[in-house]
């Protein structure tokens, strides 16, 4: 009997776990063929990709499926890809609650202000404030997918009211859900602090400016855990000299690593860390990948597969 020939992968992983998803990968397949760029492989039909360049998709014209290591796909959308290849993007890697206890944090941290407890303390002041009312300040997740529904259900959960937006309807326990963009105006003047869970699309890019974000409720903040391409960061600078804005914390900027001399590195305001609200967990990353490619990449049902025509 002829044995099958093995499935061939194309591994495209700059970043510094490049090591790590190799060996990983070759552990949890390990009756599959793997070339690891910049060694090409023009006969491969899967690819398993962070960051790719046009080149490694380049040598590589018989791709039929592209895994991609995190959530967000509009980089591997900006490139030409094989006609015939679908992207498939990876649903959860570890990721939502990564995000859900980072955006809880920004949350409580603005809603107790810790950050001005920590100024006194560093000030050698003993100065306690007034508490706030959670009905106060609403929290407006946009974008309800794998991420943005566990992020919406978590600050659900300290009793904050909660709306979440998307374009398609959704229905999340404790959360008021609108859609589109007949309710988009309704989301917006009902939030006091927004957060950003959105993949960038043609649609949703700059999707935080100045006529958006002066919607929200006076004294708003703005948590970004997305991309940096959806916010203009002159309006948030605006907003916030104007006092319509409170404050922010950023996890994604337009340039990143955020050059030395921007101007958020300046603001009080404004929180910055850098791109780690939620990191890919290999291992689970790995798991799977390696059950979609068992189960058969082919199939027309490919969880996670990613409709170009929307960009997720």
């Amino acid at each position: 009997m002829t044995q099958a020939a093995p499935t061939r992968i194309a591994l495209c992983c700059s970043h510094v776990e490049g090591a790590t998803w190799e060996a990983q990968l070759r552990s949890a397949l390990p009756d599959t063929a793997i070339s690891t760029w910049p060694k090409a492989d023009p006969e491969a039909r899967c690819a398993i990709v962070w960051s790719p360049t046009q080149a490694f998709l380049d040598a590589h014209p018989a791709l039929e499926v592209i895994f991609n290591m995190g959530a967000g796909v509009d980089a591997l959308l900006r490139l030409q890809l094989p006609p015939q290849a679908r992207i498939v993007r990876i649903e959860d890697g570890g990721m939502a609650v990564q995000m859900a206890d980072y955006v809880c944090h920004a949350v409580l941290r603005h809603f107790r202000e810790f950050d001005v407890y920590a100024g006194s303390a560093a000030a050698g002041q003993w100065a306690p404030r007034k508490p706030r009312f959670r009905q106060d300040f609403p929290v407006g997740v946009m974008g309800l997918g794998a991420l943005g529904r566990r992020v919406a259900e978590s600050v659900a959960a300290f009793d904050f009211p909660v709306l979440g937006w998307s374009q398609s309807p959704k229905q999340i326990e404790g959360v008021t859900c609108l859609h589109g963009a007949d309710q988009f105006d309704r989301f917006l003047q009902g939030t006091r602090i927004l957060v950003n869970m959105l993949p960038l699309t043609p649609d949703t890019q700059d999707i935080m400016r100045r006529d958006t974000l002066s919607r929200l409720l006076p004294g708003a903040y703005v948590i970004n855990v997305a991309r940096g391409a959806h916010l203009v960061e002159d309006d948030l600078l605006a907003l916030l000299d104007s006092g319509h804005i409170a404050g922010a914390t950023l996890d994604v900027t337009r340039e990143e690593p955020l050059p030395a001399g921007h101007p958020f590195w300046q603001r009080r305001e404004i929180a910055l860390t850098p791109h780690i609200a939620a990191q890919t967990v290999v291992q689970e990353a790995i798991a799977q990948i390696a059950a979609k490619v068992q189960a058969g990449f082919d199939r027309a049902d490919l969880p996670g597969a990613v409709d170009p025509s929307r960009g997720y």
